[in-house]
């Protein structure tokens, strides 16, 4: 009996970190009908692993201190910008930032990586290079607004 009362709460707690991943349109669905960048913007990703580590931390990300999405294990979003600088921002026990310029017709990917805290886990933003995340991006869901994302 103590066996299946252990195997019901280790699937409990399994399924509970589970509904906290992305789960939706996979970028290399949708990568053919994403929106033509329009002329003196830049597109910047952002971009989680589908790591069980620090899955349920998912604070939201804020670019130049508006809110643009959830960092979640295993999604994406975008966002087009005007060219300039922007400084990237992730808040739960303690704040990290990332600054970084954008110029018009480039892409930046910013990463969303769980650390360890204090009290609580954090997340640590760093661009990644184009490689390595255009190699990641196949397999991620997107996770920001399909309307908006449409529209632009």
């Amino acid at each position: 009996m103590k066996r299946i009362a252990r195997m019901l709460i280790a699937g409990l707690a399994v399924s509970s970190l589970l509904a906290g991943c992305a789960s939706g349109v996979k970028h290399a669905e949708m990568a053919a009908s994403m929106p033509t960048l329009k002329p003196g913007e830049g597109r910047i990703y952002f971009l989680r692993s589908a790591s069980m580590f620090g899955a349920a931390i998912q604070p939201d990300i804020r670019l130049n201190s508006q809110v643009v999405g959830e960092s979640k294990p295993g999604g994406f979003f975008f966002v087009d910008r005007t060219a300039g600088k922007y400084v990237a921002a992730a808040s739960t026990e303690t704040e990290k930032t990332l600054s970084f310029m954008l110029d018009a017709g480039e892409t930046k990917y910013v990463r969303s990586s769980p650390s360890l805290g204090l009290m609580v886990g954090r997340v640590v933003l760093e661009l990644e290079t184009p490689e390595k995340a255009k190699e990641e991006l196949a397999s991620l869901s997107y996770t920001g607004d399909q309307v908006k994302a449409a529209a632009k």
